[in-house]
């Protein structure tokens, strides 16, 4: 007997429907759930054992009952499988419990009295899918009434500019968190031995070129005295670093180079070298500057 579906296809669909609902329920971070839980995968395995082993045993169950139809009884299911999908019964039923539509030989019963030039009319009624959904539409729209233009309730707008003002305030509190999420406005000031260390290598390797190991000074300003041309601090430090220094003369931008945690660490160290009084430094260079308490 014929398949709407082949066996093979409704396997797959149904086990890919199953393993892709447990990949969107089951939270495994940035793996599959069925790498990070050995157990997902064994149910998988499981599952699809258990969907082929199904179909053996309808085929089977089919095939036997099949043997045991009479003769007669086989040659109806042929023909019936002969049959063109429109020409099947459960589609009729089906089409005829969705439209009510009245055969062809009792037309007649509809005709209405109107003719124009020989063209009548029909008295059919409309098909109940219709009917049933212009009622619900009418239940929606009353329902829509009483909760958005009688109780007040908030609408799609109202909905969007809290739910943006909500986005916001997580969108703050992670950046105070996400090392390379920060800019100068969040940047503090790290005093760690470590931090410190890690900005001292990125200095030496990216800084001393231009400001000497000793930031004393060579081609850029010298970096230990209280004199700054675009301020010192962490805040105009991390800023300088990033987008660089004055147009045309001054230092290049480092954010396509250096992430903000890096800056963050570099510029740390280069506090912490103020007063080190380097071996013949650069002359000051720029404004003296203090910062706010």
């Amino acid at each position: 007997m014929k398949k709407i579906i082949p066996p093979y296809i409704r396997v797959l669909l149904i086990f890919f429907s199953v393993f892709g609902a447990m990949e969107y329920f089951i939270d495994s971070g940035d793996r599959p759930a069925f790498i990070k839980f050995p157990m997902v995968l064994g149910f998988l395995f499981v599952l699809l054992f258990l969907l082929i082993a199904i179909e053996i045993t309808l085929k089977a169950v089919n095939t036997v009952t099949y043997q045991l139809l009479s003769e007669e009884e086989k040659a109806r299911l042929a023909q019936e499988a002969e049959l063109s999908l429109k020409d099947k019964s459960w589609y009729k039923n089906l089409m005829q419990s969705l439209t009510k539509t009245v055969p062809i030989e009792d037309e007649k019963q509809l005709l209405m009295d109107h003719d124009y030039d020989g063209i009548k009319e029909l008295d059919n009624n409309l098909p109940p899918w219709w009917v049933y959904l212009f009622y619900a539409c009418i239940v929606f729209a009353v329902v829509y009434l009483v909760r958005y233009e009688i109780m007040g309730a908030p609408d799609q707008e109202a909905e969007l500019k809290s739910e943006m003002a909500q986005a916001k305030v997580e969108v703050a509190e992670y950046m105070k968190t996400a090392p390379d999420l920060m800019d100068e406005k969040t940047v503090t000031l790290l005093a760690d031995p470590t931090d410190l260390t890690a900005g001292k290598a990125i200095f030496e390797t990216n800084c001393a070129a231009c400001h000497r190991a000793d930031a004393g000074g060579q081609i850029g300003p010298n970096l230990t005295d209280d004199h700054w041309i675009l301020g010192g601090g962490i805040k105009n430090m991390f800023h300088t670093i990033t987008n660089g220094g004055r147009d045309g003369k001054g230092m290049i931008a480092w954010k396509g180079t250096l992430k903000p945690k890096e800056i963050q660490t570099v510029a740390s160290y280069i506090i912490s070298l103020k007063g080190s009084n380097p071996k013949d430094p650069k002359a000051p260079d720029g404004e003296i500057w203090v910062e706010e308490k």
